[in-house]
């Protein structure tokens, strides 16, 4: 349903702190995401702690956003951990400090394809034009695969493996 907010699988650890939308990293962006009618979005507004130049966003942080939701989309959509393997962004304009903008992201991978993906994002400012456009590449991975990349627990480990297999199974 578009406009719901998204739970990612990750959330279901004690101690999640990914930079990017973990809620509880008090140095991360904190995104939370939305279902569109073709992916998901988030809101972002930057503060002086990712500043560039004065006034401007560092431009790493608009494609560490877009980076993040294209990943999250992607495994949301096939229930699989993936890895980023290329990523190429476009700047139209440099981002603004305390600016509010939206970043939306969309693929055309559907749940059952094996990869690998490739997903779309696009930073738009308050009017809808874009400022920023992501295009990134990424492989899944295998619980076994991810596994041997992460630095999970027994215990967290099975928790994602099973967050994942509910996004499998879901409709």
């Amino acid at each position: 349903m578009t406009g719901e907010a998204i739970e990612v699988p990750w959330r279901v650890l004690p101690d999640y702190q990914c930079f990017g939308c973990s809620p509880a990293n008090e140095h991360g962006l904190r995104l939370t995401f939305t279902r569109t009618d073709d992916g998901i979005e988030c809101a972002l507004k930057f503060d002086r702690a990712f500043e560039s130049y004065p006034g401007v966003v560092h431009g790493g942080m608009s494609t560490t956003v877009c980076d993040e939701i294209m990943g999250n989309l992607l495994v949301l959509r096939t229930g699989f951990s993936v890895f980023t393997t290329s990523l190429r962004t476009r700047y139209v304009a440099p981002l603004a400090i305390g600016t509010a903008y939206r970043c939306v992201a969309t693929t055309e991978v559907s749940a059952g394809d094996t990869g690998p993906f490739q997903a779309h994002a696009q930073i738009l400012d308050a009017d809808g034009q874009p400022i920023v456009f992501a295009t990134g590449g990424y492989q899944p991975m295998t619980a076994s695969q991810a596994r041997s990349r992460m630095d999970l627990s027994d215990a967290d480990a099975a928790l994602i493996e099973q967050a994942l297999a509910d996004l499998r199974t879901a409709d």
